[in-house]
């Protein structure tokens, strides 16, 4: 994706383009097989239970921002006293509850819960295929258009941190390396991303990933 020459609106515009090409993969793609993908070693009995297991469904919304030097994307570092993943870095998302009519309004809540985006100034550009992660959730990733006004208003029992990643840093070649982690008594590929002090590693990263990969695919 050559993005030299275009303003917010047509970036804008390919994004949504380059998302309904996969929108019909969201809900039924195997996000199991994306996890085999990236497996480089045997597939011990600890992989094969967590495949086994049906997954529990989260999601996590993945916030653009046009700011006055372009588009960003908003992350948040999660507060250093939870039990799960503490300071890790992360989408605003979470679990999918029973009041959420689906996994757009489980991001779109989870997002007004963690960092004070407002559900109906988001517009929901699309979603991704889901990623299972090693502690069994299959998330799938909603993207949404957020006005350059918001100001975040993290909730600081959930949140440490929120910091914004230019678009072009996370497009540009090699900005995503390739490394390995075990796991599950095997050796995964695991992407990373560093910017601003920041590590951006693991599920998040790997969520990054495909969308790179939809909006860099310039097939259409």
């Amino acid at each position: 994706m050559d993005r030299r020459g275009l303003g917010g609106g047509a970036v804008r515009e390919l994004i949504e383009r380059r998302l309904a090409r996969v929108a019909n993969l969201a809900p039924v793609g195997d996000p199991t097989a994306r996890l085999l993908a990236d497996v480089e070693g045997p597939v011990t009995p600890e992989l094969r239970a967590l495949l086994e297991r049906p997954a529990r469904e989260a999601a996590v919304l993945i916030p653009l921002i046009e700011g006055p030097s372009g588009w960003t994307v908003l992350f948040t570092q999660r507060a250093r006293h939870l039990a799960h993943h503490p300071g890790q870095i992360s989408f605003p998302g979470g679990r999918v509850d029973p009041r959420d009519a689906d996994v757009v309004a489980a991001a779109l809540r989870e997002a007004w819960e963690e960092v004070g985006l407002e559900p109906e100034i988001v517009k929901v550009a699309g979603r991704l295929p889901a990623h299972v992660t090693g502690t069994g959730f299959a998330v799938t990733p909603v993207v949404g258009f957020v006005p350059s006004a918001f100001r975040a208003r993290p909730d600081p029992a959930e949140v440490e941190a929120v910091f914004d990643v230019p678009l072009d840093v996370i497009l540009a070649p090699g900005a995503l390396r390739a490394t390995t982690r075990e796991r599950l008594g095997t050796r995964f590929r695991v992407w990373e991303l560093e910017h601003g002090g920041y590590r951006i590693w693991g599920a998040t990263a790997a969520m990054l990933k495909t969308f790179k990969d939809v909006v860099c695919d310039d097939s259409d």
